[in-house]
């Protein structure tokens, strides 16, 4: 063992040595264990004393260790849980920088620092366990990057040409029939050419990846036969999960992960990482002893008690996530850590941004809500990543952690209030039509007092949690039973419409109206001002059967399914028409706050609002709780926002009718100097098909739970 350095945190591959350095600044002792195969089948460890220790860091350096050596730690020092500490040598520990993660954990006792059954649950929390848990967990690994990037650059596309496509890296090409099998569900297969055509062909410029760093499965799930899916229950943050790698878990994932990245960049598609740096997989103090609390679980994990670094106070977690603790962005070495990850991401992964899972939670300063705290601070500061894209999940599972319209540049926002208000419209359920103009404007509500943009609010419909496109439009409850939960999980919050059938059903015409609603759904996804999030499988009809809660169905219930259902073949078709428009058009795209007057002297104003009679709406029209049909004109001659050159950009003007009323509306296109008649160019109207012509002020009977969008000329 020689001395080696205390910097960078992790294994450091050399030619002469291989470097290691572990945070663990309350330990007595710590030791790096390496792992061999003994030719039988089994693994021989070999422990090396690691004699050095600075500024809390550990290290050493070990001479002739190759890439694709497996390792881990131990570590030892004081058994005082009521203190924080919870040192035990008995437990090998992930090491919290490794580049990669070999083999699984497992669910057994001996992975509990503290002694417990069978099932976890402790016997005697506060005596340390003896039992060994080097055969339950996984391994760290030593990388060697050498990949060639050859002459893959950031994309770097503008928030308002952006349009995101959430989605599984598993789950997406796991029944891909034209994905090669032996690639099928890895990030191999998600990077093949069939997958980066169909996205191209359907029209979004990113992707939003599900957790890809490295997670475990909760102790609860193994008794029901169920497993993590989605993947929110890191605990390697610099590691792509293993099991989605087609080459092998001792390395390769690594260039696996980046060659699916430089696939997805030469096709024009960015790549967003959902990260979950808000809790780690060791769960409550009754969880397993995993990487950071046989390391540092002090300084890792918040406490009740606001002066967390007083030994005296007892130790309680405190839980802002739900699930069982919550990161100490304050402590220095954590917020190095999830700084460090970012950064490794950008710099040595090539990934285009970052949308932050439980976001709030991270804000905290003491136990309030900070946003000036130093975790914003120092991402808005950085270098390298205040110029990815940043998005913010802004909310964690209490009420004073919901802060929505509050985070600040450069970070953009899930915007749920969006999702709700276009949940209740098209179900006829608003008071009005007041509130979802405010979001198909692009909510100025939330984001202009601050000096956001429209493109601070991420649209959605639906995400990964809740019901698909198709099960919102098919049940009016939640159907989680398979979960094993007794169906108490998930929201009931759902603001879905069966259409008068609870699930699936041959009845013709209630077939028709969810096919509407779901492309009502998304056709004003695609078209309102802002950045669209679509789900994976939505433009296809995917469903799970009423699930919305499908964290552990890594099954057919969560994958795509690639067979042609010609009953929703049509919502593909919405979807690529709608994304088209959007992108041809900046019109429908613009970067800019509408403002309800001319861009120019004499001109039509930017944005209009339209009653169904061809007048503009009155402030009494904005208070009638029962109007349910909108029109919405967007003049694109000329628009707003200068071009690269400052020259005054045009483009043709549009006008939106949307009718969510269960009765038909005619609807007049009025009467103006700007625009004489309009084309369909997107309907969920079967009697207005596009190319139907109508000049103005022509009535137009639009059906029922429909809309209409003409494109002048």
């Amino acid at each position: 063992m020689w001395p080696g350095r205390n910097w960078p945190l992790g294994a450091t591959w050399g030619e002469e040595s291989t470097n290691f350095a572990v945070h663990a600044p309350d330990a007595t002792e710590v030791w790096l264990c390496l792992f061999d195969d003994d030719g039988a089948g089994g693994e021989v460890e070999t422990r090396h004393t690691l004699t050095e220790h600075s500024l809390g860091i550990w290290h050493g350096a070990v001479p002739g260790v190759q890439h694709g050596q497996r390792y881990g730690f131990r570590a030892d020092g004081p058994w005082a849980p009521d203190s924080g500490m919870r040192f035990n040598p008995h437990k090998l520990l992930l090491d919290p920088y490794a580049r990669a993660v070999a083999g699984e954990f497992l669910t057994h006792p001996a992975v509990h620092g503290h002694e417990s059954d069978r099932s976890g649950r402790p016997v005697q929390p506060l005596r340390r366990d003896e039992r060994d848990s080097a055969p339950y967990v996984a391994r760290s690994v030593v990388v060697r990057d050498d990949f060639d990037w050859g002459e893959d650059r950031p994309i770097r596309a503008r928030w308002r040409d952006t349009a995101i496509y959430e989605l599984h890296v598993k789950g997406f090409t796991a029944l891909h029939d034209r994905v090669p099998e032996e690639l099928r569900g890895t990030y191999a297969g998600l990077g093949h050419h069939v997958v980066t055509d169909y996205l191209n062909d359907l029209g979004v410029t990113a992707v939003e990846l599900l957790p890809i760093h490295q997670f475990a499965s909760e102790a609860h799930l193994a008794p029901h036969g169920l497993a993590n899916y989605w993947g929110y229950n890191s605990i390697g943050f610099f590691a792509p999960h293993g099991a989605y790698a087609a080459a092998g878990d001792r390395g390769e994932q690594v260039a696996e992960f980046q060659q699916m990245v430089k696939s997805f960049h030469a096709a024009g598609i960015e790549v967003l990482l959902d990260v979950v740096y808000n809790h780690t997989a060791e769960a409550g103090p009754d969880g397993p002893t995993l990487c950071f609390r046989g390391l540092d679980d002090r300084g890792a994990y918040k406490r009740v008690h606001a002066r967390s670094q007083d030994h005296r106070q007892p130790d309680a977690y405190w839980d802002v996530t739900g699930c069982g603790n919550t990161v100490n962005a304050e402590n220095p070495a954590m917020l190095r850590m999830i700084l460090d990850s970012l950064r490794y991401w950008v710099t040595e992964m090539h990934v285009d941004g970052f949308r932050f899972d439980l976001m709030s939670a991270l804000t905290r300063t003491g136990h309030d809500v900070d946003m000036a705290g130093a975790l914003l601070t120092c991402i808005g500061q950085d270098p390298v990543l205040r110029h990815v894209k940043l998005i913010a999940e802004p909310w964690d599972v209490t009420g004073e952690g919901y802060r929505v319209g509050e985070f600040p540049p450069p970070f953009t926002e899930w915007n749920d209030q969006y999702r709700d208000t276009l949940r209740d419209f098209w179900r006829a359920s608003t008071d009005g039509v007041r509130t979802v103009a405010t979001r198909l404007a692009g909510s100025s509500d939330l984001y202009l007092d601050d000096g956001r943009s429209p493109y601070a609010s991420i649209n959605l419909v639906t995400a990964h949690d809740g019901f698909t496109l198709r099960d919102l439009v098919s049940y009016d409850h939640k159907h989680n039973e398979a979960n094993g939960e007794g169906n108490r999980d998930g929201s009931d919050n759902n603001r879905s419409w069966n259409c008068g059938v609870e699930g699936e059903t041959d009845d013709a015409e209630v077939l028709a109206l969810r096919q509407r609603q779901a492309a009502n759904l998304m056709a004003t996804l695609c078209l309102s001002a802002g950045v669209p999030m679509i789900t994976a499988g939505d433009e296809r009809g995917r469903t799970q059967g009423g699930n919305n809660n499908a964290y552990c169905q890594d099954n057919p219930v969560s994958w795509v399914d690639w067979r042609a259902d010609d009953a929703w073949l049509g919502q593909f078709e919405i979807t690529r028409t709608a994304l088209r428009l959007r992108r041809e058009h900046p019109a429908l795209r613009q970067r800019h706050w509408f403002e309800g007057r001319p861009t120019i002297r004499g001109g039509p104003k930017d944005l209009a609002w339209i009653h169904p009679s061809g007048r503009e709406m009155t402030g009494d029209d904005w208070l009638d709780p029962h109007l349910h049909a909108l029109g919405m004109f967007v003049s694109g001659d000329p628009l707003r926002a200068p071009g690269p050159r400052g020259e005054q950009q045009r483009d043709t003007s549009f006008m939106l009718w949307v009718n969510a009323s269960p009765a038909a509306c005619e609807v007049t296109l009025p009467v103006n100097d700007w625009v004489q008649s309009g084309r369909v160019v997107l309907s969920t109207d079967p009697a207005h098909p596009v190319g139907t012509t109508v000049a103005a002020g022509d009535a137009l009977a639009l059906a029922p739970r429909a809309l209409v969008l003409l494109q002048e000329g």
